[in-house]
């Protein structure tokens, strides 16, 4: 029999708002819904201006261009009359005029370059040039600043002025204020929308904050034009413990309001931690607690760890098997914590760092660098790119130890991040900093040790701890299930929420059975 709309498996639009690459939980959650019998497409951010299309696994990847002309306000588009009255209009016109009296200047210095070498005097014309250029250039640096000051005072929207708005906009508009507080949320639906639109899905998955506006949207559409569609919200951070992505007053609060006004309509919501849960359905007045899916590496990436050949993380360093490696692997900020790992190098006599991060050469590493060459460690301070998420836990294997000195943030003490189960499934010996569920999991387990954030001597003690007996932390996973800690076992939960969503007759014929509760739980709780 043909297969018709009617007895096919249900189609499945993930949603994320970025390129995809580099985003291993989504990659594996459409990877394996599709191997689980699923028609998955993922939706993501074209990063070129390009669409894209590319197959991961059995699942479609899409790649949209999406346009942000609204991530400006209107305050950008004109100058600040009672702030700064002689400020350039913000067009680009302030960098041409300082250019042009850098070129007049250049002019003038040619000129009297030319009248000395046939002998002649600067010229009363090319003086009086040269003091009007130098009256002109204070006139264009003096407005060019004005325009600065002007821009840095409204950039952050804290003014009385501002501030005032952003009261008010809550106040009458409620959880719909975003829509003036945050526009460039707009830009996401006018860039996805035709596209989900169009595949007509059974169920939507809205990876974080900005897309379950967008899924929401899709569903009440398809709902007018008689079609249902179910939509699954998944929550990878909580939002008000998030470092605000834009560097203004209104950004939280326009996203919780976005966020508030769409959680009603998600039919399941998944998320990383049983904390992460409670504070959700709290938040939301969600029926239920959300299923908590980890995001952890896959049973065969894991097991890879063994093949001969594979690139690992001391081989790259150009280490022979006997000196000490320390390794962080994951994103570089400063909130992150990797500083202490190269202020304690000069104390870690023989000890080598290693930096396996998403941006190498960025300004956060450079800067780490730096401080090495000043500390004299430079030498024992390695830094190198990301690799590809399947090989992460086989890469890091080789390492001697595995650092999460992140800071005191509240998505940083509710869960146990994607590192800790990489370095976990790696057989790693762990020194995490004292964020709570992470500190506690990594001392219950026996699997390493903790020390407190930044403290550079208490890091230091760690890993001289470590460094005098791995085995002895080593030895714990040998009592450990590290099965619960696997894709597989994350992938049965969100396989059991498709079947409980759709119609009989729109679930796979294969796939993971369905269960009753999350399996995602600490080993060592």
């Amino acid at each position: 029999m043909a297969e018709t709309r009617e007895n096919r498996p249900a189609r499945i639009v993930m949603l994320v708002d970025n390129g995809v690459n580099g985003d291993s939980r989504v990659q594996k959650t459409a990877r394996s819904a599709a191997e689980a019998g699923w028609e998955v497409i993922l939706i993501g951010r074209s990063p070129t201006g390009h669409p894209e299309r590319w197959q991961l696994g059995d699942a479609e990847v899409r790649l949209v261009v999406m346009h942000s002309p609204m991530a400006k306000r209107r305050h950008e588009f004109r100058r600040h009359w009672l702030i700064t009255p002689f400020a350039y209009p913000p067009t680009g016109v302030a960098a041409q005029r300082l250019q042009s009296v850098k070129a007049w200047k250049q002019d003038l210095k040619m000129k009297r370059a030319l009248r000395k070498l046939k002998g002649k005097g600067p010229g009363l014309s090319v003086q009086v040039q040269g003091a009007l250029a130098g009256l002109y250039g204070k006139w264009v640096s003096f407005r060019y600043w004005q325009l600065n000051i002007g821009q840095r005072y409204r950039g952050s929207l804290r003014s009385p002025w501002d501030q005032a708005y952003t009261w008010f906009q809550h106040k009458v508009r409620g959880h719909g204020a975003w829509r003036k507080l945050e526009p460039q949320l707009w830009d996401f639906e006018l860039a996805y929308a035709d596209t989900v639109d169009a595949l007509k899905p059974d169920v939507i998955y809205a990876n974080d904050f900005r897309m379950l506006g967008v899924g929401a949207r899709a569903k009440v559409r398809a709902a007018v034009a008689g079609h249902k569609i179910k939509l699954i919200w998944d929550v990878h951070e909580y939002l008000p413990g998030v470092k605000p992505r834009a560097n203004n007053r209104r950004w939280m609060g326009a996203n919780r309001a976005h966020e508030h006004e769409y959680a009603p309509y998600a039919d399941a919501v998944i998320t990383v931690s049983a904390k992460l849960g409670e504070l959700l359905k709290r938040d939301h007045h969600l029926p239920e607690l959300p299923s908590v899916v980890l995001n952890t590496p896959s049973a065969a990436d894991a097991a890879a760890k063994n093949a001969p050949g594979a690139p690992d993380i001391r081989s790259a360093c150009g280490l022979g098997p006997d000196t000490p490696l320390v390794v962080y692997s994951g994103a570089a900020a400063a909130h992150r914590g990797m500083g202490v790992m190269v202020e304690a190098l000069p104390r870690l006599a023989g000890v080598h760092t290693a930096f396996v991060v998403n941006d190498p050469t960025g300004p956060y590493l450079t800067s780490l660098k730096k401080r090495a060459a000043e500390l004299g460690v430079a030498d024992r301070l390695h830094v190198l790119p990301y690799v590809s998420h399947s090989e992460v836990v086989g890469f890091l294997s080789t390492a001697t130890v595995g650092v999460i000195p992140i800071h005191h943030y509240l998505n940083h003490e509710i869960q146990l991040i994607t590192k800790f189960f990489e370095y976990s499934h790696a057989g790693l010996p762990i020194i995490s900093s004292d964020c709570e569920v992470m500190a506690n999991t990594t001392l219950a387990n026996k699997q390493g040790e903790v020390f407190k954030v930044e403290d550079v001597a208490d890091y230091t003690r760690a890993v001289q701890a470590i460094v005098a007996d791995p085995e002895r932390y080593r030895a714990a996973y040998e009592a450990m299930d590290l099965d619960v800690w696997t894709w597989e076992a994350q992938a049965k939960v969100q396989d059991a929420i498709y079947r409980r969503l759709v119609l009989p007759h729109q679930r796979p014929a294969t796939g993971a059975q369905e269960v009753d509760e999350p399996l995602a739980v600490p080993v060592g709780s």
